[in-house]
């Protein structure tokens, strides 16, 4: 079975069964059944093929949470053709680098962010550009039948999505996805979660990130749920759909937990009767990714609802890998135990086991682990460990420790200085790189702080060009802020006469978030 007969075993069994529901413009919700997802789904392919993309070739979709964004995915899984989702935040030259490096064959947008990526879309290079409201809007009129066979059978090692994924050396890679890869994923949570065809989820989070599109969309599709898409996260709006009668799922990251928590504990809810009002009794599971969860935001979380969240563990290289247990404790800190199909060891830097619960790198293997970095074999290479027998294990670059008795897994920390702010990977060198491009800039050093909304933001100490001048923070806010998008951007700018270095000229960035 590959991924496609996964997705359309819930079609045949219920097609008139809601599949997705988006709300419109004017507020009102619109909604697909599992039939008419497949079927629209289907002829968008067909009109894509007729555009001239072909199995293997990239779909770039700068697109918001939204119908045509779900439809060109199907649509692309159908062709054999790669999805490229990328972050709307994302700055010029952060979208020049993904067009020139992917070369993706057809841009999916919006009138809106075809003006917004106007200046990159000159050049005889740049992709051909179709607007998503003329071809994959649910209210647009229907394309004609796709002729029989016109899309042969995809096979399961071949690529699916193209997710960017920085490294410490700064530019971003892309993590080559197949169909297997996914379909692991999705049927260890199938599995792991006890996903029901009754089941609606509230997904709130961003549909170009491993998270939003895999672990969210394409799971509930292919267990026949409903998925209730937000084109953003609002907690006001979640709190809403959460209601009784409303979601019976809910993935998040830490930041969204942090803003559910204040809304509830906020007056103006609880004079208009909330939480009472909204008791979230019909909710059965809470799920958390992508960042740590706090233990105080997990025990916060707990008062106020009786709902112990979901916490788990994956990378868009590695799509899920670890869970905490759908029916058992849930230890606040952890991330659980292995996925069915995912095998998971500590090693010290030799590559060899370390003692039971003794510190070293994560590293995974199993189905679920991604094909390799795109065009380029010698990352990929030094992304993987070779243990004695010949098998390969994927170096997840994160510190855990794992509970001898119980085999659940926390994590310490990163390998290299990685930043998570809400979710989101903010690669230090990348925003180093735009700081020290300002001419008054002569080094800079990117930290991470502690955030209570955000878990960890950047900051950045700087050296000027001048050692007579005093470098404006907030100017070179406004410098990133042209460059980088709104999550990389530092918090905190200070100036310092020297960046700290050992013996040998490296920079020791533990000395700056000391002092």
């Amino acid at each position: 079975m590959n991924l496609l007969d996964l997705l359309a075993i819930p079609r045949a069994r219920r097609p008139h069964h809601p599949a997705l529901r988006t709300r419109r413009a004017d507020g009102s919700w619109q909604e697909l059944t599992s039939a008419q997802l497949h079927a629209r789904g289907e002829a968008l392919a067909a009109r894509l093929a007729a555009e001239g993309l072909a199995r293997g070739e990239r779909l770039a979709l700068y697109l918001p949470n939204g119908p045509e964004l779900v439809l060109a995915y199907l649509a692309a899984l159908r062709l054999g053709a790669v999805v490229l989702a990328m972050n709307l935040a994302y700055r010029a030259p952060e979208v020049a680098h993904l067009l020139a490096d992917a070369e993706p064959r057809l841009l999916l947008t919006d009138a809106a962010g075809r003006e917004h990526l106007a200046p990159l879309l000159a050049g005889p290079a740049a992709p051909r550009v179709l607007l998503a409201e003329e071809v994959a809007s649910p209210g647009a009129p229907a394309a004609a039948a796709p002729a029989p066979g016109l899309h042969p059978p995809v096979d399961g090692g071949e690529p699916a999505l193209l997710l960017y994924t920085s490294g410490t050396t700064g530019r971003s890679k892309g993590a080559v996805l197949t169909h297997d890869n996914l379909l692991a994923t999705v049927t260890g949570l199938l599995a792991a979660w006890g996903w029901r065809d009754d089941d609606r989820l509230l997904l709130a989070l961003p549909l170009f990130h491993v998270h939003g599109l895999v672990v969210g969309l394409t799971t509930a599709l292919a267990a026949g749920a409903t998925v209730v898409l937000h084109e953003r996260f609002d907690a006001a709006a979640v709190l809403d759909g959460l209601a009784p009668g409303g979601a019976t799922l809910f993935f998040g990251v830490p930041t969204m937990y942090v803003r559910l928590v204040d809304a509830l504990r906020s007056p103006g809810l609880r004079d208009a009767g909330a939480p009472a009002a909204r008791p979230l009794s019909g909710v059965r599971l809470f799920a958390s990714g992508s960042a740590p969860l706090a233990p105080e935001t997990f025990a916060a979380f707990r008062q106020l609802t009786g709902h112990a969240i979901l916490e788990r563990y994956g990378m868009s290289e590695t799509g899920i890998t670890l869970s905490n247990p759908l029916a058992g404790e849930r230890r606040p800190g952890t991330v659980g135990t292995p996925l069915p199909g995912v095998s998971v060891r500590i090693v010290d830097e030799d590559g060899g086991d370390v003692a039971p619960g003794s510190e070293g790198e994560l590293v995974v293997r199993g189905s679920n682990v991604f094909a390799g970095y795109w065009r380029d074999p010698e990352k990929t290479a030094a992304s993987f460990l070779t243990a004695p027998d010949g098998r390969r294990w994927f170096r997840t670059g994160d510190l855990a420790r794992r509970d001898p008795g119980t085999g659940h897994v926390t994590l310490l920390g990163r390998r290299h200085d990685l930043v998570i702010s809400a979710g989101f990977n903010v690669y230090p060198r990348e925003v180093e790189e735009v700081l020290c491009a300002h001419p008054a800039v002569a080094e800079a050093a990117v930290t991470g702080m502690p955030d209570r909304d955000r878990g960890e933001v950047p900051a950045a100490w700087v050296v000027a060009a001048d050692p007579a001048e005093r470098l404006d923070p907030a100017a070179l806010a406004a410098w990133c802020t042209d460059r980088l998008a709104s999550f990389k951007i530092p918090r905190r700018i200070r100036q310092v006469e020297a960046l700290p270095r050992n013996a040998l000229g490296k920079v020791q960035k533990h000395r700056l978030e000391s002092g």
